[in-house]
């Protein structure tokens, strides 16, 4: 999933939420079309770019030639990634929802409980083109295993290590670290006169989790059962979480202004030359933005423990991404259907992924020589060789929600002085795994 991600709602919200039957919805009818003939859709996009006014300006013009193409009209609206979860679990319940909307590709199977998604079963696949489009590592994220898609992979994206070359050479480092002991050891010598080593958001619930699951890879854990029950207190996943928290409760890498981080204020800090590493997804446009040209950062692969990425131990990212969906309620269901093969086609593949910074998750589109810079190069082969999907289940929304709030309160802790040990952060991991619903 993408960039600004604060906190969304809590799990007893989500539960009802996603218990409710959606009952009627989609575009209204007047004005707007039939199902056999459909004028207009509604589209909500996710806030990829620097600003909602910035994906407007790219969005736009392709709606634009969807509509000269087609006839069928798109209304647009952006909408922020704080805002995004709890819109979209209002509509579920009241089955008011778009036509088509974009979803963080980790509430797949979450979302896909509450049934307001529209399936997307061989017919529906066959409308755009056929699953075997797609890559299979985004295909991974997008719903339950055994059950059809409740959305297709829009934009790919994985964590990678962005670091600052001048900050880099000024402190005699040669390369940037690919282990995490070599990251602990280079931001000892980064995180001196007034600057940081590396910048978190450690307030932002889903960043805490997407960065807390690679580590329980790395520690040979999940916080999920096989049968998909929470086990957020094993040892795999208390180390991961307080390996986590370390980089600034006992390494002092992280700044502790930090923990108060939640709308890419580590991504400012690093343009700004303040933090001179961050573990982020294709942030190449917001470094743009803020003035940062691209000859001044590098990238590299995520830490491992030891040697190199790979799968096991070796996982170094999620599978990070957006997905696109259909409302199961849209009254102009084959519009729906045409716009989304007009999103995942080729050329607007290649076109809004260039745009974001992301790599296509459709085959053909990511062949483009447009995707092979070395920027990309690492995302590309992280997605294709060491990346994992989050849990596809049910309660992946409340995982994020209790164990994210959970790293919130440690990294706080952090900050204020006070010890984390591997008892406070077990109390706290059995904190949340307590607000989960019963199986």
């Amino acid at each position: 999933m993408r960039r600004i991600r604060a906190a969304v709602t809590g799990a007893v919200a989500l539960s009802l939420a996603l218990t409710a039957t959606a009952c009627g919805g989609g575009t209204a009818p007047d004005g707007s079309g039939s199902n056999s003939e459909p004028r207009t859709l509604t589209y909500w996009a996710s806030n990829q770019g620097p600003s909602v006014e910035a994906d407007k300006k790219i969005l736009q013009p392709e709606l634009d030639r969807f509509e000269k193409e087609t006839g069928i009209k798109v209304k647009l609206e952006v909408v922020p990634w704080s805002d995004l979860l709890n819109r979209i679990l209002t509509v579920t319940t009241s089955g008011q929802g778009p036509d088509v909307l974009n979803i963080g590709n980790t509430w797949s199977a979450s979302l896909q409980a509450g049934g307001a998604l529209l399936p997307w079963d061989e017919k529906n696949l066959a409308a755009i083109g056929g699953k075997e489009r797609f890559v299979d590592s985004a295909l991974g994220s997008t719903g339950a295993p055994g059950q059809d898609p409740a959305a297709v992979p829009l934009y790919s994206m994985a964590y990678a290590l962005y670091y600052n070359k001048k900050m880099f050479a000024d402190a005699g480092i040669a390369k940037p670290p690919a282990t995490w002991d070599e990251l602990t050891e280079a931001g000892r010598k980064l995180a001196k006169d007034g600057h940081s080593a590396l910048g978190v958001e450690g307030a932002n619930l889903a960043e805490n989790i997407h960065h807390v699951f690679v580590l329980g890879k790395q520690h040979g854990a999940d916080f999920f059962t096989p049968d998909g029950k929470a086990d957020f207190t094993n040892d795999g996943a208390v180390a991961a979480v307080k390996q986590y928290v370390d980089l600034m409760a006992a390494h002092k890498i992280v700044a502790p202004g930090n923990a108060e981080y939640a709308q890419n204020q580590s991504l400012s800090d690093f343009a700004k030359d303040r933090t001179a590493m961050v573990l982020w997804q294709t942030p190449a446009q917001t470094f743009a933005a803020q003035g940062m040209t691209p000859d001044e950062w590098g990238v590299a692969p995520a830490p491992v423990p030891s040697g190199t990425p790979g799968q096991g131990t070796a996982i170094n990212s999620m599978v990070a991404g957006i997905n696109i969906a259909v409302f199961k309620n849209t009254r102009n269901r084959d519009g729906a259907l045409k716009f989304v093969k007009f999103m995942t086609g080729d050329a607007e593949q290649k076109t809004l992924n260039q745009a974001y910074g992301s790599v296509p998750p459709v085959k053909s589109a990511q062949q483009d020589p447009a995707f092979s810079g070395p920027a990309l190069a690492v995302i590309r082969d992280t997605l294709a060789k060491s990346a994992a999907a989050l849990p596809q289940v049910p309660e992946e929304s409340q995982f994020e929600t209790v164990v994210g709030t959970a790293v919130k309160e440690l990294f706080a802790d952090a900050a204020a002085g006070r010890p984390v040990t591997t008892e406070s952060v077990r109390a706290k991991l059995d904190k949340a795994q307590q607000q989960m619903p019963k199986k």
